[in-house]
């Protein structure tokens, strides 16, 4: 059932407003993942967003894997009224969205400031904690010094003792540079978070807009002139100044032809941007979501046969660590990619790679628990095999029950779908046309978007798509979700093994 936007401005007595942006297909792993890391309610989607409640603090939001963005919202409401009215009202229309309910703003700013401050004091008491102060810390080690050079007075020559005692002399001194350099760094960062929580009840608040227009919207007004109007009113109404390069908060406007939507964006650095990550090669979201589908358990044996960079590996054993995780690919240059990935991660240890034909892995049959992997599309790298051989080997070191969960370009799964499965070249440069089926399968609940019974729409349609799709050897499909990439779209497909090959 299609979700009706609404006017959110009170909060909930339960938890605070979100949403999170998100790529087209990946809302309902975003919704999974609110409903599980977060135990959200009151979760509903519209097409790139999904909206929910939670009480979960900012360390907890910080750990969300498949959104783009996330923000506290502020409003989500019905479209504006652009067709047969003046340019004049559009602009009366646009600053009502601050005007007519100053007070979704002042609650939603106050929650903004709530979850800042609570934040920055957890993360005083953590570095207390973790951090004694560097007086106590040089006096230890004075201390352990001098017992040192006593016991070495007892069996050494004074050249000797003199050396040792400077030596020791000179660690201590760097351990407590190092300690405050660390100390000042770390509280420099509270004090700006804290100042910037402080603004929120003053006149001298500091922000700026981002927009972005769609539809009807856009052919009236651009994006910066909405920015222009919506910045006018929000400083006649709450006495704000614009800064553009360095504001202390920030507000986000979604217009387009099925909704309006503002918020406040809860982290300036994207969800999506991973620190762990020094070389980008997938979307880590895609990565995310791609392993997230293969339920991966505790002690499992999880293989990417063609692992490119790491992401997708990288990705799973940062979420689920206790797993034996190898990756293989038959490229130097990606390999090397991949191992820097590890290390600057902190994983190199956690995943073994290895330079393998995904075609000839030297593994025995049905010793892998999970394989997931991106087929590559044949743009940028050509394996010179076709798909059968793949999933063939696959198929063989798979054991049964296992998973295999793959990233399918729409002329692969086309293939796959309709039971063509010789010779598929993974060097096709064929147009990515899309399935008006598949597109009815996998969009359910309309434009406006769908309640809390969207997993089950979700999973109803996806499972319509599913029984039109042949079985391949002992591969049978489970899920598909159609997704994008940005220029192109592509297919996340899930199969089970059920038996052994020579049954």
């Amino acid at each position: 059932m299609a979700a009706v936007p609404t006017d959110s401005g009170s909060r909930p007595a339960a938890g605070a407003r979100f949403f999170c942006t998100a790529g087209r297909g990946l809302e309902p792993f975003l919704m999974r993942e609110v409903r599980a890391r977060l135990a959200a309610t009151q979760v509903e989607y519209i097409s790139g967003k999904v909206f929910f409640t939670t009480c979960s603090d900012l360390n907890m939001l910080k750990k969300l894997k498949s959104a783009e963005r996330l923000f506290l919202l502020i409003k989500k409401q019905f479209p504006l009224n652009v067709s047969s009215v003046s340019k004049g009202k559009i602009l009366s229309e646009i600053q009502r969205l601050i005007n007519d309910d100053p007070e979704s703003w002042l609650n939603a700013i106050s929650t903004w400031k709530n979850l800042l401050e609570l934040d920055a004091k957890k993360d005083k008491l953590f570095q207390r904690a973790a951090n004694p102060p560097k007086r106590k810390v040089e006096e230890n080690d004075i201390i352990n010094a001098k017992k040192l050079k006593t016991k070495q007075l007892q069996v050494l020559q004074e050249s000797g003792e003199c050396s040792l005692e400077k030596q020791t002399e000179e660690e201590t001194q760097e351990q407590g540079d190092f300690l405050t350099e660390r100390e000042k760094s770390q509280e420099a960062f509270q004090n700006d978070v804290v100042k910037a929580a402080d603004a929120k009840n003053q006149k001298n608040l500091t922000f700026r807009v981002s927009c972005r227009c769609s539809g009807a919207i856009a052919k009236t007004f651009t994006a910066q002139e909405v920015g222009r109007i919506t910045g006018i009113a929000l400083m006649k109404q709450f006495g704000w100044k614009a800064d553009l390069r360095n504001p202390n908060l920030e507000i986000f406007i979604h217009l387009n032809d099925i909704y309006s939507v503002v918020g406040i964006p809860v982290f300036r650095i994207p969800l999506a941007s991973r620190a762990y990550i020094k070389t980008a090669g997938l979307r880590s979201t895609i990565a995310w979501a791609l392993a997230s589908l293969a339920e991966i358990q505790a002690g499992a044996f999880v293989l990417d046969p063609m692992c490119g960079l790491g992401t997708i590996l990288l990705e799973a054993a940062k979420e689920w660590p206790d797993v034996y995780y190898v990756g293989a690919d038959v490229s130097d240059s990606q390999l090397l990619g991949a191992y820097d990935n590890l290390k600057a991660a902190g994983l190199k240890n956690k995943i073994e790679l290895l330079q393998v034909s995904v075609i000839d892995l030297p593994l025995p049959s049905e010793s892998v628990d999970v394989i997931i992997s991106d087929i590559p599309f044949g743009k940028k790298f050509k394996l010179g095999e076709d798909i059968k051989s793949i999933l063939q080997e696959m198929e063989r070191v798979l054991h049964v029950g296992g998973a295999i969960v793959l990233l399918l370009s729409e002329e692969h799964h086309r293939r796959l779908k309709d039971g063509d499965q010789s010779s598929i070249p993974l060097s096709s440069e064929g147009s990515h046309t899309g399935e008006p089926s598949i597109k009815k399968c996998l969009k359910p609940g309309g434009k406006t978007g769908t309640s809390e019974t969207v997993s089950s729409s979700f999973e109803a349609s996806s499972q319509e798509c599913l029984d039109k799709t042949p079985p391949f050897g002992s591969l049978v499909p489970v899920e598909c979700h159609k997704v994008s990439l940005g220029r192109t779209d592509a297919f996340i497909c899930k199969y089970r093994k059920l038996h052994s090959l020579g049954l």
